[in-house]
């Protein structure tokens, strides 16, 4: 067994991350009345937890006129258009092909995103992260020739929507259009939902692929193995966004020079702080700095470098793995200490199931 990380240079500055999505509106109903209106997207969580672990980026990303959040990254407006809007119900759960907890409309949709929409240059990471049907395979396709490691949610892929209400609906991976794309794609996560519509144990001979389970953490596979990455435990207020936000710290924590399982368990962290928010959470700046000084901590172990012309991937838990996980365990504490930053305030408790690695 070998412990591996995404290849980048020793003693450069950290690679840039292209993170590809639109921008939408999200409106969660429950009971028939609306109880939040926020930013959604999986970029938006996504450059969220960038922004909080001082990775570098660029987003491209469309919206309409109508576009109503201000962001730091700004999106490409298209006139013509109305940004892409979502409705989560709540209290429909359990219908066919149905997310466990909620019921997603697309009521609105913005244009997709062309291969000429993305930036000329070169990125050390990309991340194909739509959630209205924006990412085409031919941007896909252009990602891996311009991106040393593509990591794709899967959601970009197989989400189809209903032609009356535009619920949304899942098809089977080899029925996307993109299947032919998976042995360019470095890394494929999906929710222990999304990965029913796939052959797990086929998908994996192309690329590794992450499942994600929510409270209980999530699973790494690859060609000859696979491994369990334990979950933090956290207060669910709002599963939205939290498969998006496992997926920033998990590339995040790549980005910084930590191997798979070191990173898979940022992601985990990430994942467990967003559920305990509506909408796109807010970090305590102590706790952010406390991850980050354990992330810096952990790197200086990771000194096993992956030759990107080997096919024989592997990975393994290195030695103070479970170390690490306690001391992010022990950051995460600090959002609850005496004298921290409070960050939501007066917002309505959401009654859903403690499940949260559901997709935006």
């Amino acid at each position: 067994m070998v412990t591996t990380t995404i290849p980048h240079p020793q003693n450069t500055p950290i690679q840039s991350v292209l993170i590809v999505g639109n921008y939408c509106h999200d409106v969660l109903l429950q009971g028939g009345a609306v109880f939040a209106e926020t930013l959604g997207g999986a970029a938006s969580f996504i450059s969220n937890v960038f922004t909080a672990l001082s990775v570098s980026f660029h987003l491209t990303s469309k919206v309409g006129f109508d576009f109503k959040y201000p962001v730091n990254h700004e999106p490409i407006v298209i006139p013509s258009s109305k940004t892409s809007v979502f409705h989560a119900y709540f209290d429909q759960g359990h219908t066919e092909n149905a997310h466990q907890d909620r019921v997603l409309k697309r009521v609105e949709v913005c244009d997709p995103i062309n291969p000429s929409d993305l930036p000329d240059k070169r990125f050390g990471f990309g991340m194909a992260v739509g959630v209205g049907g924006e990412i085409l395979p031919e941007t896909l396709e252009k990602m891996v020739e311009t991106c040393d490691a593509v990591f794709v949610d899967i959601q970009a892929l197989i989400r189809a929507f209903d032609k009356n209400d535009g619920t949304v609906k899942l098809v089977r991976l080899k029925e996307s259009g993109f299947y032919h794309l998976l042995p360019r794609v470095k890394f494929l996560k999906a929710s222990s939902e999304e990965a029913l519509f796939m052959d797990v144990e086929e998908v994996r001979q192309w690329c590794c692929v992450v499942v994600t389970h929510g409270k209980d953490g999530c699973e790494v596979y690859w060609k000859d193995g696979e491994m369990k990455i334990e979950p933090f435990g956290a207060n669910q207020v709002d599963p939205t966004g939290a498969g998006d936000s496992f997926l920033g710290g998990f590339v995040g924590g790549l980005v910084h020079g930590l191997v798979v399982p070191d990173a898979a368990l940022v992601g985990n962290l990430f994942g467990s702080l967003t559920v305990g928010q509506i909408g796109l959470p807010k970090f305590d700046l102590r706790l952010l700095q406390r991850i980050k000084d354990e992330v810096q901590r952990r790197k200086l172990h990771s000194t096993c470098w992956f030759e990107s012309g080997d096919d024989l991937i592997s990975f393994t838990k290195p030695a103070g793995h479970d170390e690490f996980r306690a001391s992010l365990a022990s950051s995460k504490l600090v959002s609850r200490s005496p004298g921290s930053v409070e960050q939501v305030t007066g917002q309505p408790k959401l009654l859903v199931g403690s499940v949260y690695d559901k997709p935006n």
